[in-house]
């Protein structure tokens, strides 16, 4: 990940979980989300204030419904703060992410633990 990109995102973006180094990630998966983002801003499909106000709707609308909000499901909301403006932006469907991730799910469900996830034409099926 481009460091100077991460320092761009972390300052325009202040809730972004971070320490001396730069933002931090629980999982893999949380630093491939925000990778995504960086990629998607670099492209011009959204500008980081447009982002932050995104994001801050979406972590709204999960308090709302009940989200605790300690910290653990941030990159939840980065992940669907994602998936709408993708849509939104027409870079995308919605229908296609579903698709996309009931195909992820399928995949998931068949491989063993531990071992890398692979999609496969049939788990488009």
């Amino acid at each position: 990940m481009d460091g100077a990109a991460a320092a761009r995102a972390t300052s325009a973006v202040p809730s972004v979980p971070r320490d001396e180094d730069g933002p931090v990630f629980r999982a893999p998966w949380e630093a491939q989300a925000f990778a995504m983002a960086l990629s998607l801003y670099d492209r011009g499909v959204f500008t980081w204030t447009e982002w932050a106000a995104a994001l801050a709707d979406q972590i709204k609308r999960a308090q709302a419904d009940g989200d605790p909000d300690t910290g653990e499901t941030y990159y939840l909301h980065w992940l669907a703060t994602l998936e709408h403006l993708v849509a939104a932006k027409g870079v995308t469907t919605a229908d296609n992410l579903r698709r996309y991730r009931n195909a992820w799910d399928h995949a998931a469900d068949r491989t063993p633990h531990g071992k890398p996830i692979e999609l496969m034409p049939r788990d488009f099926e």
